[in-house]
């Protein structure tokens, strides 16, 4: 039963809801936290399996029926596919996506549409996005400090190969002066297969502190290179969405664009986050967060926790602010908000 829906100070009403189930990775990628990783939670701060689930279908109860898991590296969450079940049987949730690195994917593709196959007839599978931000094996281990390149591939065919798991997203961080060279195999991937590549603008989360504007590869600048390539057209853009796609002018493939730095698209946001250790954030860029985990283990019920969420997300920011006077970078690193 679906109560009275999560809406914002700002008249927004609020149906997507991104669940961090780890804060590690497997991989040490650049632009997210530095060679030798961060300090992990200890195992007793991470929720729980049944405590995502009991909050996930709390959350739909108040409307969310869009549901993203994230990490860290999802995947290396133990007997992760198991948890996926429990949230693909909740009543609500119409969408249910997973965004990972792909390096255990080879492994867990099966195990992870397996997962969702008692859903039912009116839900839509599972969906991933997968990142992957350079196709050329010596970049992709500068960038990620990790040769697994050939791996994550292999994964993604796999999960190809499950006609449920489509469409099957390539997200790619855009970075100056490394993705420009990067634009003509991704193009050829998004043409020559069924995969939707996506380049997503380099935000200020990264956990060295390194970013400057001049690092941002803006999306108007790689749509200019693309569409030189091979002429693109617009798709109607959904209210929400993050992503501005564009089909190839010639019928072969997708790409799409997220331009969080150049071009905001906060004013429709319906986003929230639960990060791995039960706290509610109401923006990525969110300086302030609300525990869930603390009552939720003191026996609060779900009208005490339905409260403290509707109490969050009334507050819920207007904008992020990057490139603004007085913007501060939020003390978590994207590895620990979840994406």
């Amino acid at each position: 039963m679906v109560s009275e829906p999560l809406t914002d100070g700002h008249g927004r009403r609020i149906a997507d809801l991104r669940v961090s189930v780890t804060d590690r990775c497997n991989f040490r990628c650049q632009y997210c936290m530095p060679a030798e990783g961060l300090p992990w939670l200890e195992r007793d701060e991470v929720l729980r399996f049944e405590e995502i689930t009991r909050l996930v279908a709390l959350f739909a109860r108040l409307g969310v029926h869009d549901v993203r898991l994230t990490g860290g590296e999802p995947l290396v969450r133990r007997d992760f596919p198991r948890l996926v079940g429990m949230l693909a049987a909740l009543d609500g949730i119409e969408d249910l996506a997973i965004t990972t690195n792909g390096f255990l994917l080879e492994r867990d593709a099966g195990a992870l549409v397996a997962a969702c196959e008692t859903r039912e007839r009116r839900a839509r599978g599972i969906r991933f996005n997968v990142s992957i931000d350079s196709l050329q094996r010596d970049r992709f281990y500068a960038l990620t400090r990790r040769d697994a390149l050939d791996q994550v591939l292999r994964g993604l065919a796999r999960l190809a190969e499950y006609p449920q798991a489509h469409p099957i997203k390539v997200n790619a961080v855009a970075l100056r002066g490394v993705t420009e060279d990067e634009v003509p195999a991704f193009v050829e991937l998004a043409r020559h297969s069924a995969y939707e590549v996506r380049f997503i603008e380099f935000m200020p989360l990264d956990a060295d502190r390194a970013w400057s504007s001049d690092q941002v590869l803006t999306g108007a600048e790689l749509h200019a290179m693309i569409d030189a390539l091979h002429p693109l057209e617009p798709t109607e853009r959904e209210p929400g969405a993050t992503a501005r796609v564009y089909r190839f002018a010639d019928g072969h493939g997708r790409i799409g664009f997220i331009n969080p730095v150049s071009e905001p698209f906060c004013g429709d946001c319906n986003r929230i986050r639960l990060t791995a250790d039960g706290r509610l954030r109401t923006c990525l860029f969110s300086l302030r967060e609300t525990d869930l985990r603390g009552p939720l283990r003191d026996g609060a019920d779900d009208d005490q926790l339905a409260q403290l969420i509707r109490d969050a997300v009334w507050r819920k920011e207007l904008k992020h602010r990057i490139g603004e006077p007085g913007f501060v970078q939020p003390a978590r690193t994207m590895s620990a908000i979840g994406g």
